[in-house]
């Protein structure tokens, strides 16, 4: 089995030549009422530890999580991510936002990068499914894989909602920050998508 590729050092992630997603990082409520001074998010002065933190302690999990939404380029996503979070660092509500801001990050770039192949695929004869690196492919099991393969039939909202449920065992509050929808929108992305990835299952057997 091949693993995954060696960390990236936090230094590079200062400025990045990808394509950055305009995903604000999650407002400030506990600041004072509109008109005041506004209230300071983390101390830059800690950012690099934080994110050094950060990074040893959720990258492969968020790699995962990228690899589950359908992405071919997990690894870069993650990436991608942790540089808009440096980027950004000073405009978060407090530190504990920064991993709600990262999932959402690697949703919203996932969700990009897929619609960019369905697009290319149009133009192509590609006929094979996607592509992934060894190094993502590694990270996951066989039934995960099959899992994998059922998940691409469903809807980009779908397919977010029930990994952010039931591979993260987030709650609906934070999978609808993750997601950038209502609550409402949650349960019923997870409720259409449980019932169509049952379906599909089932008739794998």
């Amino acid at each position: 089995m091949t693993g995954i590729r060696p960390p990236i050092p936090l230094p590079t992630f200062a400025e990045s030549g990808s394509v950055s997603v305009d995903t604000p990082p999650p407002a400030r409520t506990d600041g004072p009422s509109a008109g005041g001074p506004p209230t300071p998010g983390p101390p830059d002065a800690g950012r690099e530890a934080a994110l050094t933190q950060l990074f040893e302690t959720h990258y492969t999990g968020l790699l995962r999580l990228a690899v589950l939404l359908g992405a071919d380029d997990a690894e870069d996503i993650v990436a991608e991510a942790f540089c808009q979070l440096h980027r950004r660092w000073s405009r978060l509500r407090s530190a504990e936002a920064a991993l709600p801001y990262l999932r959402s990050v690697v949703c919203n770039l996932a969700r990009m990068r897929l619609r960019h192949l369905q697009v290319i695929r149009k133009h192509t004869d590609w006929t094979t499914d996607l592509e992934r690196s060894a190094e993502s492919v590694a990270l996951l099991h066989d039934d995960q894989k099959a899992l994998i393969e059922a998940l691409q039939r469903l809807s980009a909202r779908q397919r977010e909602a029930l990994v952010l449920r039931y591979w993260l065992g987030l709650r609906e509050s934070d999978i609808a920050e993750a997601m950038s929808i209502s609550c409402g929108a949650v349960k019923a992305h997870t409720s259409r998508g449980m019932a169509t990835l049952t379906k599909i299952m089932q008739e794998r057997r």
